[in-house]
């Protein structure tokens, strides 16, 4: 089954791909089937984006379209970015000028405590729709570290771990992240569905 990613973030493909393609989905992006949307991100929760990006998608493509979205919770900012997190601080800023706004906002808290969220939701040209959600607590870190992944990966902190998300390996990353945890879910459910066991 052909699904079609609502986003065009090739990191995000990549992880997509890497759990789906267990299941005999195979997952593209917009471009590959001549579909360019810009969707409006005006939902109050990650849920609510998700199904706005995956939604919007499936009617302009005609297939099943599969959005996550998803963000860094802080405790101390209550909450924050949460749902802005890719638009923190502005469209001029890059993920570098992201992070770095965020450790000056936590400059002098000793409460580090923060999550990383995803919602993912797949919507189907019948009507139909599969969602997950999958979480991955951690801490801020006081500067980054690390090389790999995108956006807040060098400053999340995994205590456990004693890395940073930009410190893993993509395999480590997938086992224990956020996206990680949802994809699972996700996969649990779209067997479910496929099976017709949710009906």
């Amino acid at each position: 089954m052909k699904m079609v990613l609502a986003s065009k973030n090739a990191h995000k493909l990549e992880e997509m791909q890497a759990i789906l393609s267990q299941m005999g989905v195979d997952v593209v992006l917009e471009s590959d089937v001549g579909v360019d949307v810009e969707v409006e991100e005006t939902g109050a929760t990650f849920e609510e984006n998700a199904f706005l990006k995956a939604h919007a998608v499936m009617e302009a493509s005609g297939l099943p379209a599969i959005a996550d979205d998803s963000g860094l919770c802080v405790d101390a900012l209550n909450g924050a970015p949460g749902v802005y997190s890719a638009r923190y601080g502005g469209p001029e800023l890059d993920d570098v000028g992201r992070y770095q706004l965020l450790l000056n906002s936590l400059r002098g808290q000793l409460d580090r405590r923060g999550k990383f969220v995803s919602c993912i939701c797949c919507c189907f040209p019948n009507g139909d729709k599969v969602e997950a959600r999958g979480e991955c607590p951690g801490t801020i870190a006081y500067a980054p570290k690390g090389t790999g992944g995108f956006g807040y990966d060098p400053v999340f902190f995994l205590p456990q771990l004693k890395k940073t998300f930009a410190e893993l390996t993509p395999e480590e990353k997938n086992a224990i992240s956020h996206r990680g945890n949802a994809l699972q879910k996700f996969k649990t459910e779209l067997e479910n569905y496929f099976n017709g066991t949710d009906q």
